[in-house]
């Protein structure tokens, strides 16, 4: 594991780091928002990804939502501005769910891939989550395929049918949306 997938670790240790905090899990900033508001919840518990998820983890996630929407009350936001769930192909080790709000401006959101990993399948949902543990007491990996399809899939907007040809094109469109 190399140092920067063990960042979470490193930050969940830390309490000055921690925005809101309960006896099963803490919320963060993102160091690398992709959005205007981006927050991770992280629980203390010891869980690589989402794939160790099983059933018996229903109650943990619902507890991380709680933090989610707490966040997302606290900052004053509207929680229809957001979406809150996990990549299904997370870079970073140490189980995290994002609150992310849907404006997607900012400088670290840079790459076809950054954009991809919060709108397509290659993010789940927090209802998908607990629809797919209820269901399989597991969360169904997508094939390598599906992960490749995904991350090269053509540029959308989240807001409307726009289909830029590039980066720069998506994100001043994007700044459009926020007039």
């Amino acid at each position: 594991m190399s140092n920067w997938s063990s960042g979470l670790i490193n930050t969940l240790k830390d309490p000055s780091k921690h925005i809101i905090a309960s006896n099963l899990a803490v919320v963060i900033k993102d160091l690398y928002p992709k959005a205007k508001h981006h927050y991770l919840v992280l629980p203390l518990a010891d869980i690589p990804t989402i794939f160790q998820l099983t059933a018996e983890h229903l109650s943990l996630v619902e507890e991380l939502y709680l933090l989610a929407l707490n966040i997302i009350e606290v900052k004053q936001e509207d929680l229809n501005n957001f979406q809150i769930g996990f990549h299904n192909q997370p870079s970073m080790e140490r189980l995290h769910m994002h609150v992310i709000s849907r404006d997607f401006v900012s400088g670290c959101l840079k790459t076809k891939k950054h954009w991809n990993s919060f709108n397509t399948r290659l993010f789940l949902p927090y209802e998908e989550v607990c629809q797919q543990l209820k269901i399989n007491g597991k969360i169904k990996p997508l094939t390598k395929v599906e992960l490749q399809e995904l991350t090269k899939k053509d540029l959308q907007c989240n807001q409307c049918s726009f289909k830029p040809k590039n980066m720069p094109l998506l994100k001043e469109h994007l700044n459009s949306h926020l007039k």
